[in-house]
Order: C-alpha cells, then sequence, then structure tokens
C-alpha cells in the first residue's frame, strides 16, 4: 500500500534523468517543460488523458500512441478487456500518430496477435507489453519513413473503462459468455457472485456440458464445482473467499460444506 515508481521512472532516475510528473498537461509550466526539451518525438503509453493541441504541435515528427488494440476496433480505455468480453479471436498493438480525438490519429505500425482460449487481461497484457515495447522500437527507428495510414471509417468501436458492476455474474448467461467475464476481470476486479450467501470470487473457469436452473450447483463431488448457466454449465477452476487467497476448487471444498440445494448469484434462486 505504498506509492511506488514506476520502472521508467525508476530506472529513469537511476541514470540521473529528469522525471517529471505533471498533474495535467493543460498548466503552462507543463507546456514550457515540455517545449524547452525540445523533443523530436513524444511517446505515449497509457497515459490516460488526451494530450491537448499545444502539445501535440511541439515534436516535429509528431507524438505517437502504443494502443493495444487494432485500431479502430476498441478505442479507448480498456482494449483488452473489451477484446475479450466480445469473443475476439485476436487483437495486437497498434503505433499511432496522435490527433486531438481518442485514438483517431494514423495508424504507422500494426502487429497482430491470436487470443487464447485461456487468455486473461493479465497474459494478454504481458504479451501486448512485449510486443508494443519491440513496434515501438521499430518504428522509431523508421519514422521518418513509415506511412501513416488513416483509419478506416468502418470497424469502429470504443472501449468504454471497466466498471466494477460489470464483474458480477449473470448465470442466465451462456457459460462461453462468464468464462469472457471471468477472464477479462483477471487479475482486476475478480469475477463476483455468492455462494451460501457469502461473496465469491471466480478466477478461474470452463465451459462444460450440464443443464438446470441457472446458478444451480450441479456438481461439488470429485474435486469439481460445476454450475449451471443459461445454456450449459460452468466448472469453477479457481475461487476466493473474503480475506482469504486464491485457492484452487479441491481445496476449496475440502473447507467449505456445498450441498445439492446450493445456487450462485446475488440472492438465493428458486426453480419455477
Amino acid at each position: 500500500m505504498k506509492l511506488t515508481p514506476s520502472a521508467v521512472g525508476a530506472w529513469a532516475s537511476s541514470h540521473s534523468l529528469v522525471v517529471a510528473k505533471p498533474a495535467s498537461l493543460k498548466a503552462d509550466e507543463a507546456v514550457a517543460l515540455i517545449r524547452d526539451v525540445r523533443p523530436d518525438v513524444m511517446v505515449v503509453a497509457a497515459y490516460g488523458l488526451l494530450l491537448p493541441a499545444n502539445v501535440l504541435s511541439i515534436p516535429p515528427l509528431g507524438c505517437i500512441n502504443i494502443h493495444a488494440s487494432l485500431l479502430p476496433r476498441w478505442r479507448g480505455a480498456a482494449p483488452i478487456q473489451r477484446a475479450l468480453l466480445a469473443g475476439d479471436p485476436e487483437t495486437g498493438i497498434s503505433i499511432m500518430r496522435m490527433e486531438a480525438g481518442l485514438d483517431t490519429g494514423p495508424v504507422l505500425l500494426e502487429r497482430r496477435m491470436p487470443i487464447g482460449d485461456e487468455d486473461t487481461t493479465g497474459s494478454l497484457t504481458d504479451r501486448l507489453g512485449d510486443l508494443g515495447a519491440a513496434a515501438v522500437v521499430e518504428a522509431l527507428a523508421g519514422i521518418e519513413s513509415l506511412v501513416a495510414t488513416p483509419q478506416r471509417p468502418d470497424g469502429v468501436t470504443y472501449a468504454q473503462k471497466i466498471s466494477r458492476a460489470e464483474a458480477r455474474i449473470d448465470w442466465t448467461r451462456s457459460p462461453i459468455e462468464i468464462d469472457r467475464q471471468v477472464r477479462a476481470f483477471n487479475p482486476a476486479p475478480g469475477a463476483e457472485s455468492q455462494l451460501l450467501g457469502s461473496p465469491l470470487k471466480i478466477w478461474r473457469a470452463r465451459p462444460v456440458a450440464g443443464s438446470g436452473f441457472p446458478g444451480r450447483v450441479l456438481q461439488f463431488r470429485d474435486s469439481q464445482l460445476v454450475v449451471a448457466c443459461g445454456n450449459g454449465a460452468l466448472e469453477l477452476l479457481e475461487i476466493q473467499r473474503p480475506g482469504a487467497r486464491r485457492m484452487g476448487v479441491p481445496e476449496f471444498l475440502r473447507g467449505t460444506p456445498v450441498d445439492a440445494e446450493a445456487t450462485l448469484g446475488e440472492k438465493p434462486l428458486a426453480s419455477p
């Protein structure tokens, strides 16, 4: 629970480089600081705010952004989570020249990556981080010769910021949709439900055969915990109770009594 510098900030400080942390780039002092450096090009990664026009115009070779999607799909704050939730078969990195709009600028370089059946936001973030690091080095090396390709007007989607409410599982949805939800919210904020009146985080799961009233526990023996969904079932693999660590289902079942009447959901469900 202590504030720590980013890896970039720590490296820069250890090499006696100036690290500035302006709360906003709208202040005259922040703009002057950048202008005084006289940068040829600026690189933005996971900044979270739009750069004002007077900042975008400072470097003669422009400002480029490392964006974790294949633009124009998933412009905005949460492209990795939205790609997982939508069931996209692939994602990637777009090195984009920045404009005043939100992720609307032309693309200088693109690198694609498949999304695996077990990929989570955590695993994709790591892989895309490596891919983006290599891509931006390549882009900077050829910045004066790369062709800026305008984004297609069709296929534009927006990756809205993730809300905590989206992490709550609706067991009437299909097991494929819930599995995507579990993977999209791992490592944060974690897909949520309730079991026996207590909150439960679900970190890993997989669709399996089965049917029953949504939320009903179908199997709780032989080290398996299978829950009915809207059209099929989901086997829970790794879960977490409040105040406890993550654990596999076999360990969970050894310490938690689950029976055939158990249901998962915000409120106890009753068969019609």
